[in-house]
């Protein structure tokens, strides 16, 4: 209880922290918009913190990093769990994956993104039809001369040409 009540005050208003449920946290280690960003889980079991708590990376989010730098990071993370079981760790985790954040990423290539690649292929046939000029609209010569007579010499629209008479 003491360990939630501190976590809930120490991230009180930090868009990286999410309280999924009283034993189930998540904190994403990085900007949103950054390629090595990613998002830990930690739960707590019954006997926690005797026990470790269960650690997590399954999240949508991390869908870009490679199964073997999950790995890597998770077992980084298990041995600070070790080195501190029996205390309230959860904080730890995070701070310590925040502070080591470039080098758990560091083999993470930033393009190897399978998502974004499936998109940009199938968004390639709608490329050259975006390239195609525009065709400008051709006005009559009274369509011109109507336009011509609404406009100040600055082709700009007098003040109030589209004002509706309230009183009618």
């Amino acid at each position: 209880q003491m360990e939630l009540e501190a976590l809930r005050s120490i991230y009180e208003g930090d868009l990286c922290f999410r309280e999924l449920s009283p034993v189930s946290f998540q904190y994403r280690i990085g900007e949103s918009g950054d390629p090595k960003a990613f998002l830990i889980e930690v739960s707590w079991p019954e006997t926690y913190p005797q026990t470790a708590p269960v650690i997590s990376m399954d999240a949508f989010f991390n869908n870009t990093i490679s199964s073997a730098i999950k790995q890597s990071i998770l077992d980084k993370l298990m041995v600070e769990v070790e080195a501190n079981l029996g205390t309230a760790m959860t904080y730890t985790l995070f701070e310590y994956a925040k502070d080591n954040k470039e080098l758990f990423m560091e083999n993470q290539p930033v393009n190897t993104v399978t998502s974004v690649s499936n998109s940009t292929a199938i968004g390639t046939p709608h490329a050259p039809a975006s390239k195609k000029k525009d065709k400008k609209e051709q006005l009559s010569k009274t369509q011109k001369r109507k336009l011509a007579d609404k406009t100040d010499n600055k082709g700009e629209l007098p003040r109030g040409w589209n004002w509706v008479d309230v009183i009618k």
